[in-house]
């Protein structure tokens, strides 16, 4: 092959299939894993150029392009202007270190975003060696061959190969919503981008069907990267949230202004004070009580959480979601992978002459056979499959209405594909029926790809010198497409639909999962359609197919009934099947399943009335996920929702959160949930909302930490102005505190960890105000306290002590830092007692913070520098001992009063 920047564009949708194949140097069987490494270091990585990051000057820059800033650099300038150099200095140097501090912030936080994106990248289903594989899709090279099924999304440019059925939907590149039915014969060479039916294009959505397709562009060079389209990576950082607290804080900058000004005006005109004077006070108290670090903190907060829920398998697209977990209170969880471990096993087949148990459980391919007796038990003989054709046969079709392949890797047996499929592969095995001898001997003429609304798949295949229609798929649906029951002489007689619906029953009681093989003989049709297989078929036999629950599911229905969370089980298996899950699990209600067609009976109404006493919907097809998550809405309910399929998209984008599989899930599944799940796992959903729930907490609490240090600081100016005295804190030295108090001890919170009652709250209500008034209390109480606090150590050491003004404001600074750290560890737990060494000392964050904080106040109290900016002065031992001891009423004080509250209660 040529080197990537000489080849030119090439016309690939007006190329025969062979000619392509020629032209990149490869074959249908794909490339060598060395050749595929070879041409990814010669054409680069699958993937687009991704948008320039903002520059980092802008991004500074922008922390200054808010109220407060603009109000300080204002302060700064008209300060020069009264002839007040230093605090000017001060006061433009204290705004940089804060645009410093939201400049770094918000770029951890784009970084912890950022890192999401590589966790979502695609996966890509590829014949390299001859194997089907799993790779990412940045790994593709020109020659790959890759197959698309139903929901994915294609990952690069495809000259199709094989197509069955199939149909991609090209918005992303045409406009056109339709989806455009595909094939393989070329086109003209000048055909419009949406006639082009032999291509399928990266970045586009595969709605129906399946196909093989050849790689011929990648990158940069696809027909996305030519119109520089981009993948949807993860949201912005903004939320409802943080846009709130935005908006909250623009009120309360302008709120702070016009009282700093009636305050200043009244000082002037009220006590005679010098109108420079009164500005300073006025610049201190706007200062002093707006929470300038606030929407920082709690965006970091919001990011920590999504990088928390990163390492556990819960990877958050957009961030609205780590709000709204919160408040989940219903989940609509698939069955097969999520509460279930998706380790296929067939322990059970069901033939007209008997049922038949299988040895052995995972996917090594090791076991026996056993016929049972008229008691119901195993007979210990293994049987002789030789002597069985009807048993053989089935397996056979089995493997050959089948997409997946057994392989062992690394010296663990593993399954390319659905593990459903991969169930009865291995079930073939074990009777030494070999996948690949088997498809080699029966070229598969046609297919038609399971759906989820038709409920099976068919296969054409040339068996024994006859053309065979193949088809497997759910036992009720092919029991309606079957009139005959193939016996073990090879001869067919009527069915008896009920004797079949009893083995059903039987199967799915023992809570297996049941699948009907059904084939018949079809003549001169080289293409299938559906009338083709949903009628006249022999029905072969039955096999059921063990998924045990996953026990970390068991544990997390427990935390969700704990927490007020109730999770609902949405499976297309059989209903008895469903039940019998649903009852290992733990579930609340599980005497009855409503079906998918009971579903479609029932008004809206009706199924309003149901959907608050059934757990289980069996049978149940992805488009009635979307009235099940509206009936619990219609409750006021606040629903999460997972799913895997194309057609799951509309439920995931009705629910509240959106839950889609990360192993299983189809790209299209993706692109419309708010959530991928790495691991499949019902747990990490409930871990997820766990950590929700936290992070909602912490930034509660960081909101009510952070209020009450500029509530007091903001009062004790205010009173002083009024009261015509001295202030105790000058506008520079509020704006110190603020940033300490803010960048130190307000970022620790954010560190939490879960209360130990965190999963036994009932869901929060999503309409509640952030700050309650619970909340508006404690902030209020707690400036008080400061408050006095301040005052008190101020006129202390100004009249009782006879020190400076400087010396005093020094003692009202530290006293208003010490009294906040104590604050600190009581806001560990809003309600709770800290009165323990765990509460006290059991969070590395929060002391940490403090003793940080405790090394800055020493150098800000004693150094010159610090004391010529601030103009503060050095402060004595009898200082220091009022000054911890103040500290400790304050925390005593304020757990006084929570016990009150917890006694109310």
């Amino acid at each position: 092959m040529s080197e990537p920047h000489a080849r030119k564009a090439i016309a690939w949708h007006a190329q025969p299939e062979q000619e392509a194949l020629e032209r990149l140097e490869a074959d249908s069987d794909g490339l060598s894993a060395s050749e595929a490494q070879a041409r990814l270091e010669r054409f680069g990585p699958n993937q687009l150029q991704q948008a320039e990051a903002r520059p980092w000057w802008k991004r500074l820059l922008e922390q200054l392009n808010n109220v407060l800033m603009l109000v300080l650099i204002g302060a700064a300038v008209a300060s020069l202007g009264l002839g007040h150099g230093v605090d000017a200095i001060a006061i433009l140097g204290v705004v940089l270190i804060i645009a410093l501090i939201g400049f770094i912030q918000e770029g951890k936080a784009e970084q912890a975003l950022e890192s999401i994106r590589d966790m979502l990248s695609p996966q890509a289903k590829v014949l390299r060696d001859g194997k089907r594989q799993t790779i990412p899709a940045e790994q593709l090279v020109p020659g790959d061959v890759v197959m698309v099924e139903s929901g994915d999304r294609v990952p690069a440019d495809l000259r199709l190969l094989e197509a069955r059925r199939l149909r991609t939907e090209e918005a992303s590149l045409t406009g056109e919503s339709t989806a455009v039915d595909k094939d393989t014969p070329p086109v003209a060479e000048d055909a419009d981008l949406g006639d082009r039916t032999g291509m399928a294009y990266a970045g586009t959505i595969v709605v129906q069907g399946a196909a093989r397709g050849l790689v011929v562009e990648t990158g940069t060079r696809t027909e996305l990267g030519r119109i520089s389209e981009m993948l949807r990576g993860v949201e912005q950082l903004k939320t409802p949230l943080l846009r709130q607290i935005d908006r909250a804080g623009r009120v309360l900058a302008l709120i702070i202004l016009v009282i700093a000004i009636l305050t200043a005006a009244f000082g002037v005109l009220v006590h005679g004070q010098p109108v420079g004077d009164m500005f300073m006070a006025a610049v201190g108290l706007a200062v002093a009580a707006i929470p300038e670090g606030m929407p920082a903190i709690v965006t970091i907060g919001l990011a920590l959480g999504v990088q928390a829920m990163a390492r556990r398998n819960a990877i958050i697209r957009r961030l609205p979601a780590v709000e709204t977990l919160g408040s989940i209170s219903t989940i609509f969880s698939d069955k097969t992978g999520t509460l279930t471990r998706n380790e296929m096993t067939a322990r059970s087949i069901w033939l007209p002459q008997g049922e038949i148990r299988i040895d052995g459980t995972g996917f090594a391919p090791e076991g026996d056979f056993h016929a049972l007796d008229e008691g119901g038990e195993a007979q210990e003989a293994p049987l002789d499959l030789d002597d069985h054709h009807a048993l053989r046969h089935f397996l056979k079709v089995g493997v050959l209405c089948n997409d997946a392949e057994l392989a062992r890797e690394e010296g663990h047996w593993k399954i390319h594909g659905d593990p459903t499929e991969g169930a009865l592969v291995v079930a073939a095995a074990k009777a030494g029926l070999e996948a690949r001898a088997l498809r080699g001997d029966h070229d598969r003429q046609d297919a038609i790809p399971f759906e989820s609304a038709n409920k099976y798949m068919a296969t054409l295949h040339e068996i024994d010198g006859r053309h065979c229609l193949l088809v497997k798929g759910a036992p009720d649906r092919l029991l309606e497409m079957c009139h005959r029951v193939r016996q073990e002489d090879g001869e067919d007689r009527e069915l008896d639909h009920a004797e079949w619906e009893e083995r059903i029953h039987a199967l799915s009681g023992q809570g297996l999962r049941v699948l009907a093989l059904a084939e018949k003989p079809l003549h001169d049709v080289e293409s299938l359609e559906d009338h083709h297989a949903e009628d006249g078929l022999v029905l072969l036999g039955l096999v059921g197919l063990l998924d045990p629950p996953r026990d970390e599911a068991i544990e997390a229905v427990k935390e969700c009934l704990a927490a007020g969370i109730r999770p609902v089980m949405i499976t297309g298996d059989h209903a008895v099947t469903a039940l019998a899950i649903a009852r290992q699990l733990g579930f609340a209600h599980t005497e009855r399943a409503i079906s998918g067609r009971e579903i479609e009976a029932m008004s809206d109404a009706e199924l309003a009335e149901v959907i608050l006493e059934v757990d289980v919907f069996a049978r149940a097809a992805p488009e009635h996920k979307l009235r099940l998550v509206q009936a619990m809405q219609s409750h006021g309910g606040i629903c999460a929702m997972t799913g895997d399929g194309v057609n799951d998209g509309p439920a995931l984008k009705r629910a509240d959160v959106g839950v889609a599989m990360g192993i299983q899930g189809t790209e299209a599944a993706k692109e419309a949930a708010e959530m991928v799940l790495a691991d499949d796992n019902f747990a990490t959903i409930v871990g997820a909302i766990r950590e929700g729930r936290k992070v909602y907490d912490n930034i509660r609490k960081t909101i009510t930490y952070l209020l009450p240090t500029n509530g007091a600081q903001g009062l004790a100016i205010l009173l002083a102005v009024l009261a015509g005295t001295q202030l105790p804190v000058t506008p520079v030295q509020a704006l110190w505190v603020n940033m300490v108090v803010a960048v130190t001890l307000g970022l620790a919170l954010a560190f939490e960890k879960g209360e130990g009652d965190l999963m036994r709250r009932r869901p929060r209500d999503p309409d509640a105000a952030l700050l309650d008034l619970f909340l508006l209390w404690r902030v209020g109480f707690v400036s008080m306290l400061l408050l006095l606090g301040v005052f008190g150590v101020f006129s202390w050491i100004l009249n009782a002590q006879g020190g400076s003004i400087e010396q005093a404001r020094a003692g009202a600074v530290n006293m208003l830092v010490a009294g906040s750290a104590a604050y600190l560890i009581n806001s560990r737990f809003l309600t709770a007692s800290t009165l323990s060494l765990q509460g006290i000392f059991g969070s590395k964050p929060i002391w940490g913070s403090i003793a940080a904080v405790a090394l800055l106040q020493l150098g800000w109290t004693y150094l010159p520098f610090m004391q010529l900016v601030f103009g503060g002065e050095g402060l004595e031992a009898p200082h220091w001992l009022a000054i911890l001891l103040v500290s400790v009423a304050i925390y005593l004080v304020i757990e006084a009063e929570k016990w009150v509250l917890r006694r109310r209660r």
